[in-house]
């Protein structure tokens, strides 16, 4: 941004964005860009594909900006151009999942599995990304649901619910009428109700407290990081479900995540322990796990896990086997 540039007002700033200053258009923008950012992930369920909708959206904005009369909010005006954004990579590409909406459930004695080269999961985000009032609208389990639902349902659902839209804006933003939207929103708040857990991560949290929850995390890193299998099971839900994208491998019981942790992922290690580092993804406990790499003389980042707690019980563990996450979660790629 150009010297001087941030102590413009919006209106000086639009002023010279229309007359061609960029400088001026990104002043107008910044503000914006994390929410139109998380906007474009809860649509779409990928990191990399809220990224290109969003650099599409704001090259329509620049393209559009003499048509923005100032009428709605230059907020609203970009959420709006960023909907549509999103509804066209929508149109483009199967809808993503969790490896459980995939298919059956996986026999631990068979390992992880091959993962799938067509990109249909449902994808990790920095929740450094969203404000902390607004955490709850990036947790796996809710963005997940979202997808399973036609992609305009899932605009009215995130504009009424999420951005706090009117009827009357989501009509205009989608070219619909008012009692449209307000029966897609009816349908999509049933659809979505029934995936949800009775309690999200925050609220789970929050009734934790700090203190437990360290305990929990502190528990959690020193069994993983010795190979304790029981012990990692011990903090298991009895049916805890474990995820492991880009495989469509997944399990379900504390039984079957043990088997898998025993002869699987532990057993692996040889005479190195793990390493786990917290993360911050979609508003949960995260952590990501290195492993040992000969070749390289230090662990390597291996999988970004997301916990799913339900009170003091890890009910879900999806564990993303994509070390390319983990730049983008601040991790470093080796650990010595």
């Amino acid at each position: 941004m150009g010297k001087g540039m941030t102590a413009l007002s919006t209106s000086d700033l639009l002023t010279a964005a229309r007359e061609g200053d960029e400088n001026a258009f990104a002043g107008l923008i910044e503000p914006h860009r994390r929410d139109l950012h998380a906007h474009c992930y809860r649509m779409l369920g990928s990191l990399q594909d809220a990224e290109d909708a969003l650099q599409d959206a704001l090259l329509r904005s620049w393209r559009g900006l003499d048509r923005f009369e100032g009428r709605a909010a230059l907020r609203t005006w970009l959420h709006r151009i960023a909907t549509n954004a999103c509804l066209d990579v929508a149109k483009r590409r199967p809808k993503r999942v969790l490896p459980i909406d995939y298919g059956p459930p996986s026999d631990p004695h068979d390992g992880p599995g091959e993962p799938l080269i067509e990109s249909v999961w449902v994808e990790p985000y920095p929740d450094e990304h969203v404000a902390y009032e607004q955490r709850e609208s990036v947790e796996l389990a809710f963005v997940a649901a979202l997808q399973n639902l036609p992609a305009s349902q899932r605009a009215v659902l995130i504009l009424r619910e999420v951005l706090g839209f009117s009827a009357r804006e989501v009509a205009e933003t989608l070219d619909s009428s008012v009692a449209s939207v307000n029966s897609a929103l009816q349908r999509a708040r049933k659809a979505v109700d029934e995936r949800l857990p009775a309690q999200s991560q925050q609220a789970t949290v929050r009734t934790l407290g700090d203190q437990r929850l360290r305990e929990l995390v502190d528990a959690y890193v020193d069994a993983w990081e010795r190979g304790d299998v029981e012990a990692v099971a011990a903090m298991l839900a009895d049916d805890a479900l474990v995820t492991m994208p880009p495989m469509a491998t997944w399990f379900r019981g504390r039984d079957a995540f043990a088997t898998f942790l025993a002869e699987w992922a532990f057993a692996q290690r040889g005479c190195h322990p793990g390493r786990l580092v917290r993360a911050h993804a979609n508003g949960q406990v995260a952590f990501g796990s290195y492993r040992w790499d000969d070749e390289a003389g230090a662990f390597r980042g291996h999988v970004l896990q997301v916990l799913t707690l339900d009170g003091d019980r890890i009910a879900e563990i999806t564990g993303f086997v994509e070390p390319a996450f983990f730049h983008r979660f601040g991790l470093p790629a080796t650990l010595r």
